[in-house]
């Protein structure tokens, strides 16, 4: 099982970067996934997720309004959209499909976790 991370990098303040999360060996269908952050220094953080269909989907408050989570089961691809980027957005960004189709934004529910792509927001 694989989760590859992509779509990372530099950004100015107030730019958007779109996040790209491939798995293989395993079909997502059966997974709500998720995306979380790490910054140097700091814990892990829940940034958004989505059931294993996309009709429900869950944010964290810091980004609220301006991250978009979808997924696209054919592609076995989830995405996360990041717009109105902040200087406090820079971290490590994660991938993670949960242990099982239901929502969670708890790190202890996810199963499967990606490599990490980062994202660096210059003011």
């Amino acid at each position: 099982v694989q989760l590859q991370a992509s779509g990372g990098g530099l950004v100015q303040a107030g730019g958007s970067l779109g996040l790209s999360c491939a798995a293989s060996g395993l079909s997502l269908v059966d997974y709500a996934m998720g995306w979380f952050r790490q910054a140097p220094g700091k814990e892990r953080e829940f940034v958004a997720a989505i059931s294993w269909n996309g009709g429900v989907t869950y944010y964290g408050d810091s980004v609220k309004g301006r991250f978009i989570i979808s997924r696209d089961n054919a592609k076995n691809t989830v995405y996360l959209q990041m717009n109105s980027l902040e200087p406090e957005d820079t971290a490590i960004y994660y991938c993670a499909a949960a242990g099982n189709s239901r929502i969670t934004t708890t790190p202890e529910g996810y199963r499967y976790w990606g490599q990490g792509t980062e994202v660096t927001v210059s003011s």
